[in-house]
């Protein structure tokens, strides 16, 4: 029997793909054939070749397999998303995988936390690691990686966000209807004082609900007051901080819009622990998990994390399939859900 490991000390080596050879008493070609699942090896010959993989403890090296391929494909997607703790990039992250996965296709995921730098150390590591193509939520000005990666062959989708100065396939949410149609159902339930508390100003999606927000204000007829806006929030605690902040102040607001689920979130417990969730009217951009069992439940606006993740991954397979028709840009619509803490009337 061929002798492929040993004890401790670092003196074992992997079991080749020969050592299965040897082992199973077939050809190399035989055993290439069977771990590549490839039709036409008798059952006999594949018993034996998959007894020699167990007893050798053998793991199939698929980055070697794509480098003798014809088609240089690794069955491997990269995925870069903002966060892959926000409820909303884990959604996406799930939709993908359950388009991968038929495909046997493993999906790679990292969090640029809107770093630059830091997506681009990602982009390295998953062109290293030859990735057959790229799903993005796409941060800072500089793109030149993604451009390239394309101008390679690798297709890229956006998802979320699009790019300055160049076009990509891309699924995003109408972020600015979004904001109005929030905006729009407070003032229909009497509120004038209606605060905005935002993500980084520079964040396209971000911007985007912010001009919604001013756009709803204006259909309104409501004055817009720049104490009762706020960007740059990042977390729970630093939303919670701002409402609090807002809501100690001499005309605090009797209705908050918050722009993502974070800052919704820091909302809440700030009113909570005023005592004020009954009072102070909340509509936050997208869903919140167990918004619904909160008391009162939190109006949102809802986007559909789950669909945007699924076309976003149909739109890369189908340029993995060959697809070489015009750029895509598919718009996911959003829906207001009430009734709940958006539906709170001022206090009179």
């Amino acid at each position: 029997m061929t002798t492929v490991s040993g004890g401790g000390g670092g003196s074992a080596r992997r079991a080749t793909m020969r050592d299965v050879a040897a082992v199973a008493g077939v050809s190399l070609k035989t055993v290439s054939r069977v771990v590549n699942q490839e039709p036409g090896v008798s059952a006999d010959l594949v018993r034996r070749v998959v007894d020699a993989v167990a007893l050798l403890g053998y793991r199939h090296n698929l980055t070697a397999s794509s480098l003798r391929r014809a088609d240089g494909k690794t069955s491997t997607i990269g995925l870069l998303l903002e966060d892959v703790a926000n409820p909303f990039s884990s959604a996406l992250h799930r939709a993908i995988e359950d388009v991968a996965h038929p495909r046997g296709t493993l999906v790679f995921a990292g969090s640029s936390d809107e770093d630059p730098e830091r997506q681009r150390a990602l982009l390295s590591g998953f062109v290293s690691r030859r990735v057959d193509g790229l799903i993005a939520v796409p941060v800072g000005q500089d793109h030149s990686g993604l451009l390239l990666e394309r101008s390679g062959g690798t297709p890229v989708v956006l998802v979320d966000r699009p790019v300055g100065g160049a076009d990509f396939d891309r699924v995003t949410v109408d972020n600015r209807d979004g904001a109005r149609q929030a905006v729009r159902h407070l003032a229909g339930h009497g509120h004038r004082r209606i605060a905005f508390l935002g993500d980084l100003a520079e964040i396209w999606t971000a911007a985007e609900r912010h001009v919604g927000y001013l756009e709803g204000l204006a259909a309104a007829g409501v004055a817009l007051d720049p104490a009762h806006v706020r960007h740059g929030i990042r977390s729970i605690e630093a939303a919670e901080a701002a409402a609090h902040g807002m809501l100690a102040a001499g005309e605090p607001p009797t209705a908050f819009f918050t722009g993502q689920n974070l800052i919704t979130i820091g909302t809440i417990r700030a009113l909570q622990r005023r005592g004020l969730q009954h009072r102070v009217a909340v509509v936050g951009f997208d869903d919140c998990l167990l918004a619904d069992l909160l008391d009162p439940a939190v109006s949102v606006v809802a986007q559909d994390a789950t669909r945007v993740g699924a076309i976003a991954a149909a739109l890369l397979f189908a340029r993995l399939d060959g697809d070489s028709g015009p750029i895509r840009h598919v718009v996911v619509p959003i829906r207001l859900v009430p009734p709940g803490s958006g539906e709170i009337l001022p206090a009179s």
